[in-house]
């Protein structure tokens, strides 16, 4: 059965789990994707599309992950079909993540294919067909550092394209075309024409920042935002409504979406502070920090502050600065503090981002420490070695055996030198 009327959902980076050491922010953030779930019921939606990023971690503590569970069955038991792709934080080589085990109990169908592909390999894209509406679903899940590039240009979609219904193509990139102000001289990634063409609804995903246009042929292409939030920019953006926190509903008819967005977030549980310290010695930096925070302060509100500047004088974390959060008013809302944009006389200039610091770092350590492994030279290379850092950086986790986590490792790493490296080293994620 092909239907021209239905109405589904579709969300994205959901990071459920970020702000690992921040309780409050954590639980912020889960409330919100919990709610984003109730929406999809409430609205009747016949199915859910995640494009990427369900979870921060491919895995999550497993008390983050039993809520979205439980949310996800409920969806499931009532007849709504959820429909999923890996994102670049959900990804990890040669080992099972949260994601593969709530596919294989039934939460979920994956809408893509999963194993790492040689570069410049032919492959034939797989569909899922919607059974009640007939839509046609297919997707590409997101790799870290844009190692999924290469995907795009060698993909078949030929037969995907022939097929009748209402099409949809998830994906968890970056496109070029699209790209919000803030992020184009930081990201690089993929031409919208490297998406498969003739979709009628494109399912972004990766970037935190709500956008539309059209796809390679037309068709709606929508990616709905950062249903939380993962950084105090993030909160940023979404307060001065550049973007929105939750999830696009989309409304088909006679074959032809529109969307409506719906968000989720608590915004009257959050509070953004900006505190410009320039010049400022430690002492003075404290306690103009101390007296805007107390402020600002209340019960029930996370306040955000963002602290600015560079220094007179000073340690890296000034005259205790990091202590303010557990001062004065501690019974009130919490605080969280962000010292990344704070620097000392001679720091590296405030121009330079964090990506291009770690591209410079790398190619020190490589012409430092050259290395017989060919798959290390040039610039793939440089962009190996940025994921090998990733997938050997990522924790051990709760009741994991040291054997386990070495054997996870030494096959996460290996699997980076076999995958081909398609990204500038300055993309970000």
């Amino acid at each position: 059965m092909v239907s021209r009327s239905f109405v589904f959902a579709h969300l994205a980076d959901a990071h459920v789990g970020a702000w690992p050491r921040e309780p409050e922010v954590r639980a912020a953030l889960r409330a919100s994707v919990l709610r984003a779930l109730e929406v999809v019921a409430e609205r009747h939606c016949e199915f859910l599309l995640v494009s990427g990023d369900l979870f921060h971690t491919p895995v999550p503590e497993p008390g983050e992950v039993a809520p979205v569970a439980a949310g996800l069955r409920t969806l499931v038991d009532a007849g709504c079909r959820i429909y999923v792709i890996y994102g670049s934080h959900d990804y990890i080589a040669h080992r099972t993540s949260w994601l593969d085990v709530l596919a294989e109990s039934g939460l979920f169908l994956r809408a893509a294919p999963e194993p790492v592909r040689t570069e410049g390999d032919r492959w034939t894209l797989r569909f899922r067909v919607d059974e009640p509406t007939g839509a046609v679903i297919a997707g590409i899940s997101g790799r870290a550092h844009g190692l999924d590039a290469a995907y795009f240009r060698s993909v078949d979609s030929e037969q995907f394209r022939m097929t009748p219904g209402f099409r949809i193509f998830q994906f968890h990139a970056a496109i070029r075309e699209y790209l919000p102000a803030p992020y184009r001289d930081k990201i690089e990634g993929i031409s919208r024409d490297e998406l498969p063409g003739g979709c009628d609804y494109y399912a972004g995903g990766h970037i935190h920042y709500t956008y539309e246009g059209t796809g390679p042929e037309g068709g709606l292409l929508v990616n709905p935002g950062a249903v939380f939030g993962t950084s105090i920019t993030d909160l940023e953006h979404a307060a001065r409504a550049e973007t929105h926190q939750g999830l696009a509903i989309v409304s088909v008819e006679d074959g032809r979406p529109t969307v409506e967005y719906v968000d989720t977030a608590p915004k009257d549980a959050i509070a953004i502070l900006d505190v410009d310290v320039d010049h400022c010695t430690p002492a003075e930096a404290r306690a103009r920090l101390e007296e805007r925070v107390s402020a600002r302060r209340q019960p029930g509100v996370i306040l955000f502050s963002r602290v600015h500047g560079t220094l007179a004088e000073g340690e890296p974390v000034p005259g205790g600065l990091a202590a303010v959060a557990r001062g004065a008013g501690a019974d009130q809302g919490p605080v969280h503090l962000d010292l990344s944009d704070l620097s000392l006389p001679g720091a590296v200039p405030e121009d330079r981002t964090e990506a291009e610091l770690e591209t410079e770092v790398l190619q020190r350590l490589a012409a430092n420490a050259p290395t017989d492994l060919v798959e290390l030279h040039g610039e793939p290379g440089l962009v190996r070695l940025r994921s090998l850092l990733r997938e050997l950086g990522w924790p051990r986790t709760e009741g994991e055996s040291a054997a386990d986590y070495r054997e996870a490792r030494v096959s996460s790493g290996r699997a980076v030198l076999r995958t081909p490296a398609a990204a500038p080293l300055s993309s970000e994620e």
